[in-house]
């Protein structure tokens, strides 16, 4: 029993025990000797408070605070249930670090450093809002002289600088101000290629204004304000426009001249344009332009065109590789009209090709790029440009450029790629103006035209010699009529013979002009001397009396007429005597009109003449004239006046169609008319005229016949050529 109630009694002081020891409050620890307090913040390994916080202990509890820079979202200082993040002081303008500075937050922290262009105050490069530090502006164009570069002006900024380059030099892109580091350097200004060339007579207003306006325009690059690459475009294309609705330019130098200031015009106005593409249209031109800028010069295909040209490149060959870093410029200009002033610049390659006749059969167009140096192009650039009209696809083009050495067209470093009966496409591997030519073959039956030209006009050469011969020597026909006859003939033979001599010598500009000069001037001077025979006829059925013209004023007048014309025309148009195909005069410029007016004239007042003459002799007739063998003779006289007439003045109505491409039936028609009309003047004047069959007919006596036999021919006949001449000069002065 006692051993049982030791039992129990020893159990209920356990108990107590162990009641006792959980009687320790939360925070603490039961130990032996009674309750301590644990220290939450002692566990290394798990910090209660998390990253970037200091836990502090207290009795039976903790709290935590975050670390300078961090905070609790509910932004309390002591916390146990939370997390400490970073705070941006620079977002949330806790930091401010002064004017022409920067704030960079940091993890529980932040920095200030000065912007670009600005130093500290005590040159340290990052610093705190609350160091009482301040930025100061860098004056970067006092750190070297040429800060720049060579030739440049440096001028100090707030924060930073600007580089310009000094009078007479300007920037290789093009641009008023740059940065050291772009990389531009400044090229000497030259504006020598828009100086006026020789004097106001040398050189057309209109291309002395392009000149003025793009000299101006140059000058005015490194000056304020500078001008605007639009607006200097459009005038460029009016003063273009001026200046070639005056006509066509008047000789190749011109032509040379204007095509490089052109081409210079338009690489000067891309330093002006912005980057973009743009396209300007005038009355007479077409341009188009491509323009890059950046830090890199730029690479790829390039792409132009207008109605009548494309133009395939690469900005390589834009650009180049010196000069214009960061800059590229590439320009297509198509003249509407120029095709005209250029149409007879075939010299060299006539030569080259065994005299091969050649004409534009397409627009002129000028390409024209930023890089100077398109000399020798490593890419070449491709032109397909479209035909004036249309042709066989058997027809010879060639791909051509403006050769300014030569002033004419040259093919040296262009080819044809490929060519139909609309286009043709061009490679070539330097940039200047081009333009597609087409071989004009020769028509298939000149070889018989010339067979009748040389045959034809050899004969009546020979016809016109015995007709000169005749009205020379025989003393039964002479007098006014027979004078007039004789020059007339003169003229046709020498005519005739220059013709044959020189009409196809056109290798030799300054003799095929003479020979274009002779023939203007004879041709002129027969068709003079028919006009006097009409007055002689009129004179002499209409006047009565006095009908015999002095041979001064004959002479004056046949010849000092055309004299004078030739005189004008050549010295307001010398270089329309001689064409590309013969030497004859050119149908441009109206220059023909010189020849074919004044044939148009005489052959209108010889109708006149003639009518007359016809209507007075139907008059006598009708009144049954009794002195009927004069009215007879001078019938006879205005019907072959007639007759001549109308041979000579068709000759030269189809002869129009003959210097250029023409009508092939119109070209048989004048050569044969033309080959035959010494032969017809030969019928009309000597042949049907009975005194001089008469003097034939004794001239061949005295070859074919005995002395005697001739004796009694010669006594026969002339007592009736006696009374057949006295018949004549009394007819002729009762008339």
């Amino acid at each position: 029993m006692r051993a049982v109630f030791l039992l129990i009694l020893g159990l209920s002081f356990s108990l107590m025990a162990d009641l006792a020891l959980s009687a320790c409050l939360i925070g603490f620890e039961t130990r032996p000797d009674g309750c301590f307090d644990v220290d939450e913040c002692a566990d290394k390994e798990q910090p209660v408070c998390g990253l970037h916080a200091v836990c502090f202990n207290s009795d039976g509890s903790y709290y935590c605070q975050c670390n300078s820079g961090y905070s609790t979202k509910s932004r309390a200082v002591n916390f146990t249930r939370d997390s400490c993040k970073d705070i941006n002081e620079c977002r949330e303008m806790r930091a401010d670090c002064g004017p022409n500075a920067k704030c960079k937050n940091t993890p529980g922290s932040y920095n200030c450093s000065c912007e670009q262009g600005f130093a500290s105050s005590n040159g340290a490069k990052t610093f705190l809002a609350t160091d009482g530090i301040t930025c100061k502006d860098i004056n970067e164009c006092n750190e070297t002289r040429d800060y720049c570069g060579p030739n440049t002006k440096c001028k100090n900024t707030p924060g930073s600088y600007n580089c310009s380059c000094k009078q007479g030099f300007v920037s290789s892109n093009g641009t008023e101000t740059f940065l050291a580091t772009d990389g531009i350097t400044c090229t000497e200004l030259t504006c020598n290629h828009f100086a006026p060339v020789g004097s106001h007579d040398q050189i057309p207003a209109g291309l002395e204004k392009v000149l003025s306006l793009m000299r101006d325009a140059c000058n005015a690059l490194n000056g304020s304000p500078r001008p605007e690459g639009e607006t200097l475009l459009e005038s460029l294309l009016t003063t273009i426009d001026e200046l070639l609705s005056a006509g066509p330019l008047k000789d190749n130098g011109m032509v040379t001249r204007f095509l490089k200031v052109v081409e210079d015009a338009l690489r000067l106005i891309g330093f002006l344009l912005p980057n973009n593409r743009i396209r300007k249209s005038a009355n007479h031109t077409d341009v188009q332009f491509l323009v890059k800028r950046g830090q890199m010069s730029p690479k790829g295909k390039i792409s132009l065109s207008s109605e009548h040209v494309l133009l395939d490149t690469h900005w390589e060959t834009a650009a180049g590789d010196t000069t214009y870093p960061g800059f590229a410029a590439a320009s297509l200009m198509t003249y509407k009209g120029l095709e005209s002033s250029t149409n007879d610049s075939f010299q060299g390659l006539s030569a080259k090709h065994n005299g091969t006749k050649f004409s534009m059969n397409s627009k002129v167009v000028t390409v024209s790029v930023s890089n100077e140096n398109t000399g020798h192009l490593q890419k070449p650039v491709t032109l397909t440009l479209s035909h004036l009209q249309k042709t066989e696809e058997n027809r010879s083009h060639s791909c051509v450029y403006w050769d300014g050495a030569s002033g004419g067209w040259s093919e040296r470093g262009c080819e044809v790629v490929r060519s139909n009966s609309t286009h043709t496409v061009c490679a070539c591997s330097h940039l200047s103006s081009f333009a597609v030519l087409m071989a004009l073959y020769e028509v298939e039956d000149a070889f018989h035209l010339e067979v009748i030209t040389w045959v034809g006009l050899s004969v009546s050469q020979v016809c016109l010699l015995l007709c000169i011969v005749t009205f020379f020597c025989c003393r039964s026909i002479q007098g006014t009529r027979n004078t007039i006859h004789l020059h007339l003939c003169v003229c046709l033979f020498i005519a005739n013979l220059v013709f044959l001599a020189g009409i196809s010598s056109t290798q030799n500009k300054v003799g095929c002009a003479l020979v274009a000069g002779l023939l203007h001037f004879f041709f002129l001077a027969a068709f003079c001397w028919m006009c006097l025979e009409g007055v002689q006829l009129y004179r002499m059925v209409v006047l009565v009396f006095n009908t015999t013209l002095r041979p001064r004023c004959m002479t004056a007048a046949g010849y000092g007429i055309p004299a004078i014309i030739v005189a004008i025309s050549a010295g307001v148009r010398s270089e329309g005597y001689g064409t590309e195909r013969f030497c004859w005069l050119t149908l441009k410029q109206g220059l023909i009109w010189s020849f074919f007016g004044p044939v148009c004239i005489i052959i209108t007042v010889n109708a006149f003449f003639f009518l007359i003459t016809v209507w007075k002799l139907a008059e006598k007739f009708s009144s049954l004239n009794p002195d009927l063998s004069n009215l007879r003779k001078i019938k006879a006289f205005t019907i072959t006046a007639i007759a001549q007439l109308c041979v000579l003045g068709t000759m030269w109505i189809f002869g129009c169609f003959l210097f250029e491409k023409g009508n092939r039936p119109l070209e048989y028609i004048f050569t044969v008319l033309n080959s035959l009309q010494g032969v017809l003047l030969f019928l009309m004047h000597c042949l049907l005229s009975k005194p001089v069959r008469e003097e034939y007919g004794k001239f061949l006596s005295h070859l074919c016949t005995s002395q005697k036999k001739y004796s009694e021919f010669s006594t026969n006949q002339s007592g009736s050529s006696r009374a057949s001449k006295s018949a004549q000069h009394t007819g002729e002065s009762r008339i």
